[in-house]
Parts: structure tokens; sequence; C-alpha cells
């Protein structure tokens, strides 16, 4: 796990950064099974210059997973830090939450998985893995609880 130059005022504590690092590695036991996976928290920018770079969308997002193309491990993913702050806020829980959110989301990307056209498998696998490491709602929940709402 590596975290990339945030402003002071983002930065998470080194207690916090154990926490991240300890949930990365029962990630990858578990929801990965045994696969590795790398993870970089760092900025928006740092999140639009990938999307730009690697996705052609020039704008800043919450987190991205790119897959290995060699095998060698399950891939990378990038979450943004200051998203996870602000969707944090937006919807009550600890920034530390919404990483782990995060990391959670994009891994199971990295496993193959896609909520766009899976018929609704990766989001109950999302909801499963958050129950059982005691995670608020996650992103698929989310985006269907606004769907049904508008």
């Amino acid at each position: 796990m590596l975290f990339g130059a945030v402003p002071p005022h983002l930065e998470f504590s080194p207690e916090d950064k154990r926490r991240l690092r300890r949930f990365a590695r029962k990630l990858a036991e578990r929801v990965a099974e045994g696969r590795e996976f790398s993870c970089l928290i760092t900025t928006d920018r740092e999140l639009q210059r990938l999307n730009r770079d690697f996705l052609g969308h020039d704008y800043p997002t919450d987190v991205l997973s790119f897959p290995s193309t060699n095998g060698g491990t399950l891939g990378d993913i990038a979450v943004s830090v200051e998203r996870a702050r602000a969707q944090a806020r937006e919807f009550g829980h600890e920034a530390l939450d919404e990483v782990r959110i995060l990391m959670l989301h994009g891994l199971l990307h990295l496993t193959g998985m896609d909520h766009e056209r899976d018929g609704g498998e990766m989001e109950q696998a999302e909801q499963r893995w958050r129950q059982e490491f005691g995670l608020p709602a996650g992103l698929i929940a989310r985006a269907s609880n606004a769907r049904r709402a508008s």
C-alpha cells in the first residue's frame, strides 16, 4: 500500500495508515483469495491524471482499478483521499471507512466483477463483504438508493 503526497490537512495519522495496511492484507487474504494487489492513496489531481492518461476521462474520481496484464498480481487500485473525505462527510461516517469501502469496490473490480454488466453479482458481493467487515453502505448500494429516490 502506498500513500502518495497529499496536503497535510488530508494526511492520515500513522495509526490510520497501519489500519489501512491491515485492511489491505485482509482484503488480499479473504476477498482476493491470497492474490496480491497494490493500492495508492492520493489526491483528486492524481486520480484525474490517471483517469485521463489510462481511460481517456479528464476528471477526478474516487477509485480506479487497473487489472494486471502480466498475471503476477491482481493489479492496482488508486483512491482519492479528497473524494473519500468528502463522501464520508456526505454519508455520515469516518473517512477511514470510506477509503476501506473504495478499496473493497476497487478490489472487486480487479477480481473481474463489473456492476454495470453483471446483473447484481458485484452488488451482492460488495454488500456481503461490507457486512463482514463492518463497513457502512458501499458505492453500488448508494447508487441504487439514489436511483430509487429519483
